[in-house]
């Protein structure tokens, strides 16, 4: 039985969509570090729950598949905000949060960082 449980897990982590504007945050990745976390064994690994773990792959399958976005559409694909979903995209993406950190320093932490920061070759010397 571990057998097709770590097939289903596998066949969902091969058909999950990595999105390279997440890096390090991304669902995808964190969905497969965690299934090779739970089978280590690969297909000889002993569930000591296997009815949690099924739970879990229909839960996982469901978000996969788009079920509640079929199930309950949305009238308009935009928040409260009125921003679209592509311009959501943009903003979490990874390079877009990472500017916004450096925006909220200010001007004596980013001198201080710039002068601190030392050069491999000087410090050779």
């Amino acid at each position: 039985m571990a057998l097709t449980r770590y097939r289903r897990f596998l066949k969902l982590c091969e058909e999950w969509p990595v999105e390279e504007t997440k890096r390090g945050r991304d669902l995808g990745t964190f969905l497969r570090q965690r299934v090779a976390q739970a089978f280590r064994e690969g297909e000889s690994t002993q569930i000591s729950d296997p009815v949690t773990c099924d739970e879990m792959f229909e839960s996982l399958a469901r978000i996969h598949t788009n079920y509640y976005k079929t199930k309950y559409p949305r009238l308009k694909d935009t928040s409260f905000t009125g921003v679209s979903v592509e311009e959501c995209k943009l903003v979490i993406a990874t390079d877009s949060l990472k500017q916004m950190e450096e925006g909220k320093k200010g001007k004596w932490t980013k001198l201080r960082e710039r002068f601190s920061a030392k050069n491999p070759e000087e410090e050779s010397k």
